[in-house]
């Protein structure tokens, strides 16, 4: 699990610098990789991922996030669908 965590984090962190840069590219593969851990994640390992706390890189990967909302969005314009439809699936989401 924290391998995941970890990856997470440092997708994000390469993310930030893509999409700063414009290469949108490196960006849409690395949305690609986020989203295919969420197909790939049973709905077991989404439940206890919810509940296990952030590593302080996912933590800092995530305040690149809430800081630039270019990347932000660029960011959930490509993973929403993907992520909410197995939330849905997974009875995490309404």
């Amino acid at each position: 699990m924290i391998k995941h965590t970890c990856l997470f984090a440092l997708l994000l962190i390469v993310l930030y610098w893509t999409v700063a840069r414009g290469q949108t590219p490196i960006m849409d593969a690395i949305a690609t990789k986020v989203i295919q851990k969420y197909q790939q994640s049973s709905c077991e390992q989404l439940w206890k991922q919810k509940s296990e706390p952030k590593s302080p890189k996912e933590q800092e990967a995530l305040q690149v996030l809430r800081n630039d909302p270019q990347i932000r969005s660029a960011f959930i314009n490509k993973v929403a669908a993907p992520i909410a439809n197995k939330m849905f699936e997974c009875g995490l989401i309404p």
